[in-house]
């Protein structure tokens, strides 16, 4: 059974920068398209980002707008990990960021930020920043 762990968040002033992973075991990432969200406190969890699967021929990543140009989602099939690289990092990015993978590989970033066929999510990891 497919099990995600995200991993790599913190404390982190103004401006600077983060890695967050999402590793997974039990089965593989490649073949399934995977999203990030995250949740600020007092307010609803929203998608981040996403990652189209390898097999899927439209290929492509998705960001919300708050987040565009600043953030970068990745895969390591190797490694079988999505990682979100966080850079230029505001205090309104403050929150638990979560990982999540659809329960079939049909689904697409567009299915997966509107949060159809997800059935797998990650404890998240939390990220603050702070002066």
């Amino acid at each position: 059974q497919l099990q995600l762990v995200e991993s790599g968040g913190g404390l982190v002033q103004p401006g600077g920068s983060l890695r967050l992973s999402c590793a997974a075991s039990g089965g593989a990432l490649d073949y399934l398209t995977i999203g990030w969200f995250r949740q600020a406190p007092g307010k609803e969890r929203e998608g981040v980002s996403c990652i189209t699967a390898l097999s899927d021929v439209r290929g492509g990543t998705y960001y919300a707008d708050s987040v565009k140009g600043r953030f970068t989602i990745s895969r390591d099939n190797a490694q079988n990990a999505v990682y979100l690289q966080m850079n230029s990092l505001k205090p309104e990015d403050t929150a638990v960021y979560y990982c999540a993978a659809p329960s079939t590989p049909v689904a697409n970033c567009v299915d997966v930020v509107n949060y159809r066929y997800l059935e797998v999510w990650g404890q998240g990891t939390l990220v603050t920043v702070s002066s």
